[in-house]
């Protein structure tokens, strides 16, 4: 923005943050955060490294503070910050030129105020994080949006300016005439140049120095810090030994103590123990007396009933046996009464009928219809096989065997307990023909 009105100097505030400039405002707005009438939320409990410039109409620096200021976890600013930046901005040396000669530079190594320094901080001059380049650049990007004044007035090039005394400088017409001068005093102003370019080494050297001064400051302060920690912990774990000491001394005597209490314990229990021994072994025996005494008394009772009831039940058996003999003998005469009257009884209906010209045939396999005379009626009823086996000519067990085999011929030859061979055979139908073991048997099973 151009200025048509009176050229002016201008301050602004910029704030750096990972080498590079984070925040740029005009100081008034500034002094509207010092007195918390606006609050830097993105700053909230931090410190802030920033730097004040002054700024010609014509968009170049002419003066730079580089301080510190703090603010709460509010993002305000600390209420007792107060440094005088300008005062330092007017009264610092001299520092490089930005292209309006040489600024005032004011930080930690060149501080016009000693008790400031510490709140003051060195910018970095290397070439590749040079603050003041930066500062340079920011300017005259004009991100504030400053009105500075653009007229084609003739200026001399940096290197054709000879560098006047401080008193001099707002000077034009003084300006004028030692440009007119200039060729004739070339020697002196490369010899200027020269202690300028010096005057800048020194300052930078002097920068690198507090900067070094700084580290070991930190360093040698957190070595404190570490062996006084050190010293703490080892003075704490002394205080432990002698405490952890004196409790075990203390815990020694009182095991001590509770041993020798132990033992005595120990001996009454002892003691006492005997004693109640000797008492309940007196106990014991006395019981066991009474017991045994009471026992003979209650077993003498109890075997006198025990005889007295066996007697009683000798009687009782005797009677009973007296009882079934005489039972047995009377129910065999009526047995023997009862075949006498039965076989009397039968005897005389089979004789009528065999009067009566009834014939008796009974049928058998093997035999076929056989006629049963009257008087072998007694026997035929009594054992009916070994009649008819009697009329086949063999044996009744022989018999019994042929007519298994005729009413199953199958092979009777035993693999185990449960199982037979069970393979079909012919049929024999004559006893006396029959051979046991061959007949009813397969060819497989039969017995030479």
């Amino acid at each position: 923005m151009r200025l048509n009105n009176k050229p002016q100097m201008i301050e602004a505030v910029m704030f750096f943050t990972d080498h590079k400039i984070f925040k740029q405002m005009l100081y008034p707005e500034f002094e509207a955060v010092l007195d918390s009438v606006v609050n830097m939320p993105e700053f909230i409990d931090q410190q802030m490294r920033a730097a004040y410039v002054l700024i010609n109409p014509r968009l170049m620096v002419r003066s730079v503070v580089f301080f510190y200021i703090d603010f709460d976890e509010k993002g305000a600013a600390d209420p007792s910050w107060n440094i005088p930046l300008r005062h330092l901005a007017e009264r610092s040396g001299r520092g490089p030129d930005l292209g309006a000669g040489p600024i005032r530079l004011g930080c930690r190594s060149q501080a016009s105020v000693p008790w400031h320094q510490m709140h003051l901080w060195d910018p970095d001059l290397s070439p590749k994080n040079n603050h003041l380049l930066m500062i340079r650049d920011a300017v005259k990007s004009n991100s504030l949006g400053l009105l500075f004044d653009d007229s084609n007035e003739h200026f001399f090039a940096t290197e054709q300016l000879k560098v006047a005394s401080e008193e001099r400088w707002d000077s034009a017409v003084q300006m004028d005439a030692e440009t007119h001068a200039l060729d004739r005093e070339k020697d002196l102003e490369q010899r200027q140049k020269a202690a300028q370019v010096i005057k800048q080494q020194r300052l930078r050297i002097s920068t690198l120095e507090t900067q070094q001064e700084e580290q070991l400051a930190k360093l040698r302060l957190q070595q404190q810090r570490e062996l006084a920690a050190q010293r703490q912990y080892y003075v704490e774990l002394q205080q432990q030994l002698l405490q952890q000491e004196a409790l075990n001394a203390e815990l020694k005597q009182q095991l001590t103590g509770q041993a020798d209490s132990f033992k005595a314990l120990r001996s009454d229990l002892q003691a006492r123990l005997r004693s109640f021994e000797q008492h309940e072994r007196e106990a014991v025996e006395a019981l066991r007396e009474q017991f045994e005494h009471e026992l003979q008394a209650r077993i003498a009772v109890a075997v006198v009933e025990y005889k007295e009831q066996v007697a009683i039940r000798d009687v009782e058996l005797a009677y009973k046996i007296e009882h079934e003999q005489q039972l047995t003998s009377e129910l065999t005469q009526l047995k023997q009464q009862l075949q006498e009257q039965a076989g009397q009884s039968g005897e005389q209906v089979l004789e009528r009928l065999s009067r009566a010209g009834v014939v008796f045939v009974a049928c058998h396999p093997g035999v076929g219809h056989i006629t049963i005379p009257l008087q072998d009626m007694a026997a035929y009823q009594q054992q009916p096989m070994s009649y008819v086996a009697k009329k086949c000519a063999v044996t009744e067990d022989l018999y019994v065997r042929w007519l298994a085999h005729y009413e199953n011929p199958l092979c009777v030859a035993q693999y185990d307990e449960h199982t037979r061979c069970g393979l079909p055979l012919a049929r024999e139908s004559s006893p006396g023909s029959f051979i046991d073991g061959v007949t009813d048997r397969c060819s497989r099973h039969k017995r030479l």
